[in-house]
């Protein structure tokens, strides 16, 4: 919640803060391009570290980056300052997506996960409609200072929260929670608390690991895997048409309906409103697929273990996203055409319920399955897909403008409609051969003494594939 609530709540401030600083617009647009660059690069270091060190540790870490940064920008009045601290507080908010996944993958079984992730994202995506209301609000009646004091209070109360109870949940540490995790920080300070009931006082303390340095290039090694990769894909692909549709709203329509600057926040509301109900359902929706995919291939519901090497979860992540797809490209090219055809403003704002709707539910399908496909790097994986789909999100958002100066706002939503499109055949290939793609990578052709087991597992895949095409 904390990266996105601090990029939207920042846009109602824009102008206000360029006067207050006796600066353009354009360096203070520099400051947003800035927070976007580092938010990309900081969770693919802190997501490395994570899945090395403990989620407990870096978590606390970016909270406490983040504080700081919060407060020096509530107290600052400078523009080098005010760019430094946006960095800063950039670097500690957009880690804790990438650590939350972490602590998903450690806690939840595949057959929960769906509901996690749904939370997760619910929270995420409600602060791209709060975010201008408070920031607009704010700004209006006190001063922008206050955007960033509202954040010291949240970020403090938060990571008083965290300190005292959040326990270490990495595998790595502390198995199911019966090992102590050996560094103090670890622990949560009230360790008498329900999370620690369950340990004696003789409980086993496990060895002090070493840890290298992060290598923010580890989360790229996702691409060479054949299954993320193609999640990662759709999920950038989508995100960047959310990020296209999200860029309108603050332009085009503000423009097109002559809104002022509180009314255009409120357009922000439809959006984020779908998002948060999608992601909950969807969530639990997630739950329902995977028990069903279980009984109808009479697999195990094992909550005990994260392995699906014999479980075809692309098969059943993947069950109920088709229809989603269909009603994002919908709602993109009829969003494109409203704006043309200047119809009531309730035309669009209704198609961007639907697109905020179904996009945020294909982001949670996306996060849960990458989740599932990478449970002992769930972060690092997680700060690999957040740095793709940041990339291609900024490309298509600067590509945004251009296309509609060049062929109309009809047409340019029609393609990138188009582009959303694509993401079906590529769903389609990996449900089909998802699985058989992880079995081939855990046992290559060609290699001598293959065991029976592996044997029984291409077996296990042929019959569901029959299955499939009954």
């Amino acid at each position: 919640m904390f990266s996105g609530l601090s990029s939207f709540i920042y846009f109602p401030s824009i102008t206000a803060i360029s006067a207050s600083l006796h600066v353009s617009i354009e360096l203070i647009n520099l400051t947003i391009t800035s927070y976007q660059i580092v938010s990309g690069i900081a969770p693919s270091i802190l997501g490395d570290l994570a899945d090395q060190s403990g989620r407990r540790p870096v978590c606390l870490i970016a909270f406490t980056l983040y504080f700081a940064a919060n407060l020096g920008l509530a107290l600052q009045n400078n523009y080098t300052a005010l760019v430094v601290l946006r960095c800063l507080q950039s670097a500690g908010a957009s880690s804790t997506i990438s650590i939350a996944y972490g602590f998903i993958a450690d806690i939840a079984p595949p057959s929960e996960r769906g509901s996690y992730v749904g939370i997760l994202q619910g929270f995420t995506n409600s602060a791209p409609s709060l975010g201008p209301i408070l920031g607009g609000v704010l700004t209006e009646t006190l001063s922008w200072h206050w955007v960033f004091w509202l954040l010291v209070i949240m970020s403090g109360i938060n990571l008083l929260i965290l300190s005292l109870i959040m326990p270490e949940t990495s595998r790595k540490m502390v198995d199911n929670g019966s090992i102590l995790p050996p560094r103090l920080i670890s622990r949560p300070l009230f360790s008498h608390l329900k999370s620690s009931t369950s340990r004696r006082s003789d409980a086993t303390v496990a060895p002090r690991g070493t840890v290298r340095f992060p290598n923010p290039l580890t989360c790229l090694a996702a691409l060479w895997q054949r299954t993320s990769f193609l999640v990662i894909l759709v999920g950038g692909i989508q995100y960047t048409i959310y990020g296209c549709l999200a860029a309108s709203f603050s332009t085009l329509m503000i423009r097109l309906y002559s809104l002022n600057y509180l009314t255009g926040g409120l357009v922000y509301l439809p959006c984020g409103i779908g998002g948060i109900v999608a992601a909950y359902t969807t969530g639990k929706l997630l739950d329902r697929d995977y028990i069903r995919t279980a009984k109808r291939y009479n697999l195990p519901v094992d909550k005990s273990t994260n392995d699906i090497s014999k479980f075809p979860i692309e098969h059943a992540r993947l069950l109920s996203v088709f229809p989603l797809l269909m009603i994002s490209t919908t709602a993109t090219v009829g969003f494109g055409w409203a704006l043309y055809q200047h119809t009531s403003i309730a035309v669009p704002l209704t198609l961007t319920f639907f697109s905020g709707a179904s996009q945020v539910a294909i982001f949670t399908v996306c996060g849960t399955l990458l989740t599932d496909l990478n449970p002992n790097q769930s972060a690092t994986i997680q700060a690999g897909y957040n740095l793709i789909r940041c990339t291609l999100s900024a490309s298509g958002i600067a590509a945004l403008q251009p296309l509609i100066n060049a062929i109309e706002v009809g047409w340019c939503f029609t393609i990138y409609g188009i582009i959303g499109a694509l993401c079906i055949p590529i769903f389609v290939l990996l449900r089909t051969r998802g699985m058989q793609w992880r079995t081939e990578s855990s046992h290559p052709h060609g290699c001598e003494g293959r065991t029976e087991e592996s044997s029984q597992d291409v077996r296990a895949l042929g019959t569901i594939s029959e299955k499939r095409s009954v």
